[in-house]
């Protein structure tokens, strides 16, 4: 099996629609998919330029606890990006930006490490696409960009093998922290030191 990195964005659930709406203005343009019509837990509705399971039917999340969406985003280039472009990486230039696809994201409405937040998983389709991921200063400020955005309280960065993950964003900051450490031990002590107040 591949590498599969990724970046975790945690929000509370009343920043969905915005953290959502904050991915369909990085996404692609081109209209190359019919738009995928979503219905919320909460009964909002939106219009992504998106697929989910590949397909553009309507989905209502009135009863699933997760949402699955097959993505292509727009980055501005940087050394990393236009390296990963000449050495054949899936993508394509447009001025200063390229777009890159697929990026996989599954929303969970309550979030692994708590129920009270919502996470946003956005992992890479390809192990190149996985080593991209790591280098891309860019890369790394769009998804802490999105999470500051979208009113997020962390962006963490992993690679799904065990290895350290790291803190990105938290609460309202860039920081370069790792989980386990010495500030956060474990998962839990990340959690606790969540900001709730209202953005």
């Amino acid at each position: 099996m591949g590498l599969i990195y990724g970046y975790d964005i945690y929000l509370r659930p009343r920043h969905v629609a915005r953290v959502l709406a904050n991915l369909a203005e990085v996404a692609s343009p081109g209209g190359a998919v019919p738009p995928l019509d979503v219905t919320l837990p909460g009964g909002e509705q939106l219009v992504l330029p998106f697929t989910s399971h590949f397909k553009s039917g309507p989905v209502d999340c009135a009863t699933s606890s997760t949402l699955e969406l097959d993505m292509s985003l727009v980055f501005d280039i940087d050394d990393e990006l236009r390296e990963y472009a000449q050495t054949g990486g899936p993508g394509s230039e447009t001025g200063a930006r390229m777009q890159l696809g697929y990026i996989y994201a599954a929303i969970r409405f309550e979030s692994l490490l708590h129920p009270g937040y919502t996470s946003v998983e956005c992992w890479a389709a390809t192990s190149g696409m996985s080593r991209l991921f790591a280098r891309s200063a860019n890369v790394r400020k769009m998804f802490t960009d999105l999470t500051a955005d979208s009113g997020g309280v962390c962006c963490l960065f992993d690679t799904g093998d065990g290895a350290p993950e790291q803190v990105c964003w938290l609460n309202g900051e860039p920081t370069q922290e790792t989980v386990p450490s010495p500030r956060f031990p474990d998962r839990r002590a990340l959690v606790a030191s969540w900001s709730d107040s209202e953005r």
